[in-house]
């Protein structure tokens, strides 16, 4: 949920910065109201089917050199497309598609791989699709963003490998961006994928890659695929450190509930705002009880939050316990467990109870302090008793450095994702997937 360049960003900051403005009733931080933005959704709608583009544009990488072929490593579109949010409802999403000026060396037509994200922030200015353009965003005093998906998508384009990515519902686009919602995420991420087939006139082999935030819409998507996009050729998802149970992740996650908890905070507390302010939008009637729920600096958080980028959201609420944000000092857990539709709401976001039609690959580290090995792994042991072909790769060599700082969860994403690129060529070539489904109980 958490960039390695948060820190970066954190240490070459200092925190003490006035309070950001209140968040507009929109979501949007970027200004998305202006006539002729690229990102200002028509109105209304289209009538048209999942993937269908809306609009495109060609644009130049910010990290890219002239080749024969246009820019190396690939020629860049910019796109939106039509896709649903956590209710069904058509919506426009914005991404990114990159098509590889490499050869593809592998067996087949060139293959699609769709990106899912990981955490960028709330606020419009942190859209990935903006970052390949921008590389990295800076605005007075603490709104500062690095294009860190940019070493995912130019990994996999070394390869040859055509890359889409989503922007997600609500980044970029003047609605509020719904973190880590399971059904608008997995649908901004099949949909890129039906997207990139119509801007290139071409269906092919596809696979799905995420970490953190990006995780869990890729392991969504994986469950999805067969019911709401099965015409997609998907041979298979990777899905590293997913936040597959997001109340247990409130309940243990060190980076979230602080160093000491209730006294001294972790860097990763911020995230509650993001959370909430996704609920609200998406279930206003909810919105009483999360007021309740709140004291005043928690109602503060949520509006100066939902139009950060996750560095500054890292600044502005670190070491903060996220009782410091309750009414009552009451922890996540205990505010969902009172409220029956909080409860029902956080339940809907579980991942497990549907099965993957395609091979899945999932990464977790057993000191992951922010997106927690437990339920990582009940992922993998649910998934398993669904019949689902699935291969579980723990990371166990790294210990707990500096828990509490998302340190845990940073260092585990190099070791993953090139296991996961081995992973995925393979499937790609056509290769059985292995499984370890017998070795978890």
């Amino acid at each position: 949920m958490v960039s390695a360049a948060v820190f970066v960003v954190a240490a070459a900051l200092t925190v003490g910065a006035g309070p950001a403005a209140t968040a507009p009733d929109s979501g949007s931080a970027s200004g998305s109201a202006r006539s002729g933005d690229f990102y200002l959704p028509p109105t209304p709608l289209p009538a048209g089917a999942p993937g269908q583009i809306l609009r495109s544009e060609q644009f130049a990488l910010a990290l890219a050199v002239p080749g024969q072929d246009g820019q190396i490593p690939a020629n860049a579109t910019r796109i939106m497309y039509l896709s649903a949010d956590t209710h069904g409802t058509p919506a426009a999403v914005t991404g990114t598609y990159l098509e590889p000026t490499l050869a593809w060396n592998g067996p087949g037509l060139r293959p699609l791989i769709a990106v899912a994200p990981g955490t960028q922030g709330q606020g419009d200015q942190c859209a990935p699709s903006k970052g390949f353009a921008e590389l990295v965003h800076y605005s007075f005093p603490l709104d500062i963003w690095v294009s860190y998906e940019m070493i995912t998508a130019y990994s996999l384009l070394a390869r040859g490998m055509a890359v889409v990515m989503t922007d997600y519902h609500g980044l970029g686009t003047p609605a509020v961006h719904d973190y880590v919602n399971r059904a608008a995420e997995a649908h901004a991420v099949l949909d890129s994928i039906r997207a990139a087939e119509s801007l290139t006139e071409i269906s092919r082999p596809s696979a799905i890659f995420g970490y953190s935030q990006g995780g869990g819409a890729a392991a969504a998507a994986a469950e999805l695929h067969g019911d709401y996009a099965p015409e997609l050729d998907i041979r298979g998802t990777y899905t590293g450190a997913p936040p597959a149970d997001l109340r247990a992740v409130m309940l243990s996650a060190p980076a979230i509930n602080g160093i000491v908890p209730g006294v001294i905070g972790g860097f990763a507390s911020g995230l509650l705002g993001y959370v909430l302010n996704g609920i609200v939008a998406n279930d206003p009637a909810v919105a009483p009880i999360v007021d309740a729920a709140t004291n005043p600096a928690g109602k503060q958080m949520m509006a100066e939050l939902a139009t950060t980028c996750i560095a500054e959201a890292v600044i502005r609420t670190m070491l903060r316990p996220v009782t410091w944000y309750t009414a009552g000092a009451r922890t996540p857990a205990e505010i969902i467990d009172s409220s029956p539709e909080l409860a029902a709401i956080v339940d809907q976001q579980r991942i497990g109870r549907r099965t993957p039609a395609a091979p899945v690959l999932i990464a977790g580290g057993t000191n992951d302090d922010v997106l927690t090995y437990p339920q990582v792994r009940q992922l993998a042991v649910d998934w398993c008793a669904r019949g689902a072909s699935v291969q579980f790769e723990p990371t166990v060599w790294l210990p707990p450095l500096f828990p509490s700082t998302a340190i845990g969860h940073l260092l585990e994403f190099l070791p993953a994702t090139v296991a996961a690129h081995n992973w995925l060529t393979q499937r790609l070539a056509g290769i059985p997937a292995p499984t370890n489904c017998a070795s978890l109980p």
